[in-house]
């Protein structure tokens, strides 16, 4: 029986289909802007269907005409940001929110349309994969609005796409389409329509979910040795030595191509 889910905030939805679990900030009529209660609740699910064996795959996305506008400037006027930081009151759950995401062991897929700026890019990068459509908008607005990034821009920004393209559109707070944010490497793939989209991101959730939930999270396990940087003998030796005692499904699967 497929376990239900339930947020602690209305300011999002989640639904399980076929071992994916998608999540959706909900607060459309302003862009999904970023609410602390938002950032806490998603920490909370992504942590929850982690640990759910039947869950091969979270899907983040967007209730209504946007991924997200980043992070509610409202929020931000009433709390008075200090010296370029947005404070404790986002930081803290950020922190929780992008830690869960990317110490997930299973996939996590941003399905990003109509804008994703700042905080809400920051959260898709930490992300596994970025699908998108042409027409959507990425930005880094931190220095058009005198802040500076404490959800990890001047990390993985640079990881994704270098970091000479990382400090131009750091620095300029350009804004790119779906189209270029594919060639840059920000997004996997571009793609015209939302309907494209839809179909993209249940292609791929599905491909995932049909192979070994054990082998995908030793890879993403593996990946992140090339994401920290080690030195390529450190890296190899740390892959070869690396035991993964929950991959039990290896002689079942191979068995199918007797």
């Amino acid at each position: 029986m497929t376990k239900s889910y339930q947020p602690d905030t209305e300011k999002l939805l989640a639904e399980v289909n076929d071992g994916v679990f998608t999540i959706s900030f909900n607060r459309p009529e302003q862009m999904n802007a970023l609410h602390p209660e938002m950032l806490t609740g998603l920490a909370a699910l992504v942590n929850e269907a982690s640990a759910d064996e039947s869950i091969c795959v979270i899907v983040l996305q967007g209730a209504g005409r946007a991924f997200s506008a980043g992070v509610d400037l409202k929020v931000l006027q009433d709390i008075e940001p200090a010296y370029g930081r947005v404070g404790n009151l986002f930081d803290a759950p950020a922190k929780e929110a992008y830690s869960a995401i990317r110490d997930s062991s299973v996939p996590v897929i941003a399905k990003v349309h109509g804008a994703c700026f700042t905080g809400a890019l920051e959260l898709a990068l930490h992300c596994d994969f970025i699908y998108t459509t042409h027409a959507t908008k990425f930005g880094d607005t931190h220095t058009k609005f005198g802040m500076r990034p404490t959800w990890g821009m001047s990390q993985v920004l640079p990881q994704a796409i270098g970091i000479r393209q990382a400090k131009e559109l750091s620095y300029t707070a350009r804004v790119v389409k779906g189209d270029e944010a594919e060639r840059l490497g920000i997004a996997n793939s571009s793609v015209a329509e939302p309907s494209e989209l839809d179909a993209l991101v249940a292609t791929r959730a599905a491909q995932i979910a049909d192979n070994s939930r054990a082998a995908v999270a030793a890879l993403k396990d593996l990946y992140r040795l090339a994401q920290q940087g080690c030195a390529m003998e450190d890296a190899l030796a740390g892959e070869l030595d690396a035991e993964y005692t929950d991959i039990l499904d290896c002689a079942e699967r191979l068995a199918e191509f007797r």
